[in-house]
């Protein structure tokens, strides 16, 4: 009896034993925290980047009006020229020797007429006393209306001539920068000849050409008649202009206007704007990028780019949390990319709280913690600034 109740006693107390040294189960799942921006509606000035040419204000072909020699070259090639200015002499030789011989020709006919015109009016008195016949009168005005022409034609003989004469000396009709030569001292020129004798280019102000296409054209129209752009406050006039080496110009522009015409070849209209250049930056035929002012949309919603992800379809998608604290899959229509940041046209409502950080841990129907979104910017660094972000295909 006492040997029985030793084994089960031992028995038992193993049992105890083994039941202590049994490892625990597995402890509770954590729930994975991410970080979230509330989403929120805001005004954004929204521009578009149009690639465009510069070309110069005014454009003058230097052509000769007469035909002769080229004596002198008057100007220094690549230089600023003032209008007015001589730029080339031709042999006035033969002007003047035209010039002299149409005032002696005036002379000679001027020195008749006096004479002439008292003889007809003596046979205007002298017929009335029947002193000459109708017919003498006749002849002696005649003679006199012919000396009266002839006077009149060398007068005018007289005033080209002198305008012959004038030009010989080639000035410049407008001021701006005149480029080289297309003639030496000593060559033949002939009036109105074909190739120009050498080009102006005035540079202050300058002119930029942009095409925009007729299907933005009409998408602006539709926005600011649906009101979902407004003008009112943006200055639509002023145009921002970035170089080919992507620094801001320092001068606004001027949207002077925009054409009617559509070019056939490439669907769109062209734009031409004025800028200043007073310190030359700007050269005719540089490729530049317009930034026009498209409107204000009083309810944009913008949210981080790198928030944004695509699904295997290439659609745009973010992860939100919902009322119920899970994860929540949302398909976006994106309009364009605004520095770092996507404009949202529909998909996002103000209030929802989008995942920004921690995507990697979480999946559809998960329950997460959300913490506020705070974004990191390097030390010094303003953000982007909105209004004058390039546009981008519509997603």
């Amino acid at each position: 009896m006492n040997v029985t109740y030793a084994r089960l006693s031992g028995v038992a107390v193993l049992a105890l034993l083994t039941s202590c040294q049994r490892p625990a189960g597995p402890p509770p799942a954590a729930v994975p925290e991410v970080a979230t921006l509330t989403v929120a509606r805001q005004p954004v000035l929204l521009t578009t980047e149009l690639p465009g040419r510069t070309a110069a204000y005014r454009i003058a072909e230097i052509r000769p009006q007469v035909n002769g020699l080229i004596q002198r070259r008057l100007f220094t090639e690549g230089t600023d020229v003032v209008a007015g200015q001589e730029l080339y002499q031709i042999d006035p030789a033969p002007f003047q020797a035209a010039l002299a011989n149409a005032q002696a020709a005036l002379g000679r006919s001027e020195a008749s007429l006096p004479a002439l015109e008292s003889r007809a009016d003596r046979f205007r008195q002298a017929l009335a006393d029947k002193a000459v016949s109708q017919q003498d009168l006749e002849d002696a005005e005649a003679a006199m209306k012919q000396a009266q022409a002839d006077a009149a034609y060398w007068r005018a003989m007289v005033e080209t001539a002198r305008i012959n004469l004038a030009y010989a000396r080639v000035v410049s009709p407008i001021a701006g920068r005149i480029g080289k030569s297309g003639v030496t001292d000593g060559a033949i020129v002939t009036a109105y000849q074909p190739i120009p004798l050498a080009s102006i280019q005035q540079m202050d102000p300058m002119y930029v050409d942009v095409p925009q296409s007729t299907t933005e054209l009409l998408r602006l129209r539709h926005r600011l008649e649906e009101g979902r752009l407004s003008c009112e406050g943006t200055n639509g006039n002023q145009v921002q202009l970035v170089l080919g080496d992507g620094t801001r110009y320092a001068h606004e522009g001027t949207l002077q206007f925009r054409d009617v015409s559509v070019d056939p070849t490439t669907a769109s209209v062209i734009l031409r704007m004025v800028f200043p250049n007073p310190d030359g930056v700007l050269l005719p035929g540089m490729f530049v990028r317009a930034v026009v002012r498209e409107g204000v949309n009083d309810q944009a919603i913008l949210i981080p780019q790198q928030t944004v992800s695509r699904d295997p379809k290439g659609n745009p998608l973010v992860l939100l949390v919902n009322e119920e604290g899970k994860v929540e899959p949302r398909t976006l229509v994106l309009d364009r990319a605004l520095g770092d940041q996507w404009l949202v046209s529909s998909g996002l409502a103000p209030g929802d709280r989008v995942i920004a950080e921690g995507v990697q841990k979480v999946r559809p129907g998960v329950a997460v913690k959300a913490v506020p979104f705070e974004p990191k910017r390097p030390p010094g660094n303003p953000p982007a600034a909105l209004a004058t972000s390039p546009a981008t295909p519509h997603s």
